[in-house]
């Protein structure tokens, strides 16, 4: 009797280490080990690995959504879809087309402005880096209605490398030649040719520029509510032309994509 319980006993050890050994339990982790996605990325990458957006709001109005999801406003003025909160406004100067800061109503906590003043102090164009996004600020100006002393282009350098470079209102300035050696991805280059420069000046610019998408905005003087002209845009003397219609949003992808 004794050596019948003892095999059961024995039995059903064995059968107690059998299945802790086998593969019917869940194997439990040190904790220092990251899931890895399919891609080869752990979550946290994963879930900011989308890409940027750019949405054209008309006349001189941008918003750049980053590939961490944060949200950019350049100019606010025209267009209405100022809903996303955004964590930096930027403002190329002080005309009211450009300046229209109470469209944004939603803001991130933390959420930065950087104008003219901020970006140009005492002939000095700044940079700042703010992690998921490095703006610098460019010459813009030089005509009558611009002062280069007062006014600012941006160029954007996103986390994930893409490159947009924002004129604001001008003309030529004597920096644009060098901006080529930079390789930008999409340059936005105002052409309303009554405050600024007109069409065939604009792609001078560009070919100095050299980005590897030119898209004209401000294409017409801000009037009552008309802030694009598809015809005039089209006509911009580039063959790297990239016509963005107002309430139209493009991915950004930079040239090594």
């Amino acid at each position: 009797m004794k050596s019948l319980k003892a095999i059961l006993t024995s039995l059903c050890l064995l059968l107690t280490f059998t299945s802790c050994a086998g593969g019917g339990t869940t194997a439990v982790s040190s904790g220092s080990e990251k899931p890895v996605s399919p891609a080869g990325q752990n979550d946290a990458e994963s879930q900011t690995a989308q890409p940027a957006k750019l949405l054209y709001l008309g006349h001189a109005s941008l918003r750049i959504t980053t590939p961490e999801g944060r949200v950019i406003y350049i100019d606010p003025y025209a267009g209405k879809q100022y809903d996303a909160p955004a964590d930096l406004i930027l403002v190329t100067h002080d005309h009211f087309d450009h300046t229209q800061l109470d469209k944004i109503k939603r803001r991130a906590d933390g959420c930065r402005v950087i104008t003219y003043k901020e970006a140009l102090v005492k002939g000095e164009h700044k940079t700042f880096d703010l992690g998921y996004v490095t703006v610098t600020a460019v010459e813009a100006g030089y005509n009558r209605n611009h002062n280069v002393k007062s006014c600012v282009g941006y160029l954007l350098t996103l986390s994930d490398g893409v490159k947009v470079y924002v004129s604001g209102d001008t003309s030529k300035t004597k920096q644009m030649p060098e901006l080529s050696a930079l390789h930008i991805d999409y340059a936005f280059f105002c052409c309303d040719g009554v405050y600024n420069m007109d069409l065939k000046e604009a792609a001078q610019c560009a070919r100095l520029v050299g980005a590897r998408h030119d898209i004209p905005y401000h294409v017409i003087p801000a009037s009552g509510d008309k802030f694009f002209d598809r015809e005039r845009a089209g006509q911009f003397d580039s063959p790297n032309l990239l016509v963005v219609e107002p309430g139209e949003e493009i991915l950004l992808q930079n040239s090594e994509a």
